[in-house]
């Protein structure tokens, strides 16, 4: 074959197969099967090998990517890309409504709802109607360069070509740079596909589409990428085309080869809640993850007119859908021993699936708690999932039962050691009697290393475990002691995983009090009150040396944890404990004094959801330089709780107490 003829085989293969993408990813039908599509494609592709020179990078051959990278670049976005604020009902719906009217009371508002892809966002930029770029949001200014895993993507167009079969916008001018936004996510078919595999495989399973969408975007070999079958959805386009509205916007990208939401106009704030109402009827047999109803001005002018507040724009807002719940049968209920000795009694559930997820297990807290639901086994109870809280079971149906449930009491003796179980008056928990009880170890060394405590990255449960069983490890001080050469031959641990867990101990061993108070995993001593103890002793010697007296002198610490605090720190195991650690290169900074401040002084905090701009600890510890105290529970003594995404049952809580819920943005502005 000639190169003439070469070349003009190729532009016209070409075309075909951007036709056929076209029909199949944008317009969900096809004309020719996928076996006939493939033919074209490897007829292409062997053509491009024999004629390199003819190979461009919008040829449909490129989107499988080359070799893994070693790192991924920065980008920074030119338009930043600004997260949404949400709303969880009609009130909230109608309140956002009400702030935008005010601010512009003589403009006539209506409105584009499309649904809020449960995904993960990226941005494409196009030069000569070519895919030159693609990022992720990161921080909504810099993002990662991430081009060559999206091109693996086959909804996401490598040229830009203005379909005559739908209604384009006129004098769209594809030679100058245009930025288009969206979504990847993955169907549900798709993920069940990849889990199966999995599990065939003894893999662990995946936790849902759209981590799993994410984590295959944000991995550096394209070749994983192309193996998933992700999607993406396009929801904008920030270049300035004379576009008049969003539903515009949204037009258009269908006609430069996007998939895109067609989505409902709404007139009024009452159609709004009527299209969101109507959608979450149906949610559930769509192919994809939605979690809510975004609802934007559809107006770009006065979009733009609203401006943006904190790292949100005004006019629009992500209408999320309530907490999901699902009924199902509660096959038995199993005590587990925590790290203080505790009985949690937990729901074995027959397994039902819960906002996508499936669930079989759910955590009743205490017996106390049993009785207050009136939970047996047997019963049939509904399950509520949040965002990624623990499941609750909310309610039980005592008119269901037909006479085999039974009452769960709690085992006079502990299911992993025998020992004696006990309850103190004053206690709402049953604890083993038995200090040096198998899982009590277990469950501390757990503690020990997990996010709050020693943060040790890639020592999880069943990492700890294999360390145990094989005697490399008996209590948490001996981790530190560990070489590579004591856990390469651990049939869990990977060459690379086992250098990165060694170089992340050591980066461990600097640990602030609060945190190493909290790791030390004392009865009645949480995340707060390792707190208020690292404030009022500032280093680990005087804490040690405390009375009962200098402890109960302490805000907030009633007579029972210095009770515990006391009893930990007099025991000679314990002190012999913390005099290793600190041999072993443990640096247990001591605690600055902080200047005074009292903005909220006498005020309680409660965190639930979330946050984006600022992480929970940075948070909490604002407050508290302010004089606020942070408590992890809604109660009428609670001033303000801070709303984060997925917030739980202590927002659903505080909206019925009428105590004062801000967003991030909104406490952002409190604590300046």
């Amino acid at each position: 074959m000639t190169k003439n003829k070469a070349q003009n085989r190729i532009d016209k293969l070409k075309e075909v197969i951007n036709h056929h993408r076209y029909l199949y990813h944008v317009l969900d039908t096809a004309e020719i099967s996928d076996f006939a599509l493939d033919s074209l494609k490897h007829e292409l592709s062997n053509l491009e090998q024999q004629f390199p020179e003819f190979i461009t990078s919008d040829s449909p051959s490129q989107r499988v990517g080359g070799e893994p990278l070693a790192k991924f670049k920065k980008i920074n976005h030119k338009v930043p890309m600004l997260s949404l604020n949400d709303v969880f009902d009609e009130a909230e719906v109608t309140d956002w409504y009400s702030r935008m009217e005010k601010l512009s009371p003589t403009d006539k508002f209506d409105f584009f709802c499309e649904y809020k892809m449960d995904g993960f966002a990226v941005s494409l930029i196009y030069k000569q109607g070519i895919f030159i770029k693609g990022a992720t949001r990161g921080d909504g200014k810099v993002g990662e360069d991430v081009t060559q895993n999206l091109k693996t993507i086959e909804s996401v167009p490598l040229k830009l070509q203005l379909s005559k079969k739908l209604n384009a916008i006129n004098m769209i001018d594809l030679e100058q740079e245009i930025e288009v936004r969206g979504e990847i996510y993955m169907e549900k078919k798709d993920f069940e596909n990849i889990n199966k595999e999995r599990n065939k495989k003894n893999e662990p399973i995946y936790a849902n589409p759209r981590n799993t969408a994410a984590g295959s975007i944000r991995q550096l070999d394209p070749a994983v990428a192309g193996s998933r079958n992700l999607k993406f959805m396009a929801y904008a386009i920030t270049s300035e085309l004379g576009l008049q509205t969003h539903e515009q916007e949204h037009e258009l990208l269908r006609s430069l080869g996007f998939k895109s939401d067609v989505g409902e106009l709404a007139k009024n704030i009452l159609e709004v809640i009527s299209v969101w109402k109507k959608i979450d009827e149906y949610r559930e047999k769509l192919p994809f993850e939605i979690d809510g109803v975004v609802i934007n001005v559809n107006s770009r002018t006065l979009f733009k007119k609203l401006g943006i507040i904190g790292k949100a724009p005004r006019a629009s807002v992500a209408f999320k859908f309530r907490g999901k719940e699902a009924t199902t049968k509660v096959l038995d209920i199993v005590p587990q021993v925590g790290r203080t000795g505790a009985l949690t009694p937990v729901a074995i559930l027959n397994p039902v699936k819960v906002g996508g997820v499936t669930i079989s297990r759910a955590s009743l807290h205490n017996h106390d708690e049993i009785d207050r639901l009136d939970v047996r086994i047997g019963d049939t109870v509904i399950v509520q999932r949040a965002g990624d809280v623990i499941p609750d079971i909310v309610k039980s149906f005592p008119n269901l039962r037909t006479g085999y449930e039974k009452k769960f009491h709690m085992p006079a003796h502990c299911p992993v050691c025998s020992s004696k179980v006990v309850r103190k008056d004053w206690e709402v928990s049953h604890r083993c009697s038995n200090k040096n009880c198998g899982a009590i170890l277990r469950e501390r060394i757990y503690h020990f290393v997990s996010k709050k405590a020693f943060n040790i990255v890639g020592l999880g449960p069943q990492k700890i475990d294999a360390l145990l069983d094989e005697g490399l490890i008996k209590d948490a001080s001996d981790i530190f002691e560990l070489t590579e050469g004591d856990v390469t031959p651990l049939e869990r641990f990977a060459e690379k995983s086992v250098s990165n867990l060694i170089k992340s101990i050591e980066s461990a061993k600097k640990i602030s009090l609060a945190k190493f108070i909290y790791a030390l995993g004392i009865v009645h001593v949480g995340e707060e009150t390792a707190i208020d103890l690292a404030k009022s002793f500032e280093n680990i010697k005087k804490l040690q040396s405390a009375s009962q007296d200098d402890l109960i002198s302490v805000k907030d610490i009633g007579p029972v944890a210095a009770q515990s605090v006391a009893n930990w720190f007099g025991e000679k195991k314990n002190k012999n404990f913390i005099d290793r650690v600190i041999n072993l290169g443990v640096v247990v900074e001591e605690e600055s004094p902080r200047k005074e401040n009292n903005k909220f002084k006498g005020k309680t905090f409660v965190f639930t959801g979330e946050l984006e701009a600022i992480t929970r600890d940075n948070a909490k510890a604002k407050v508290r330089d302010a004089g606020a105290e942070v408590s992890g529970s809604v109660s009428n003594k609670t001033d303000y709780v801070i709303a984060g995404k997925n917030a739980g049952s202590k927002y659903s809580l505080a909206k019925k107490l009428g105590i004062k819920i801000l967003n991030e943005n909104e406490f952002l502005k409190l604590i300046k």
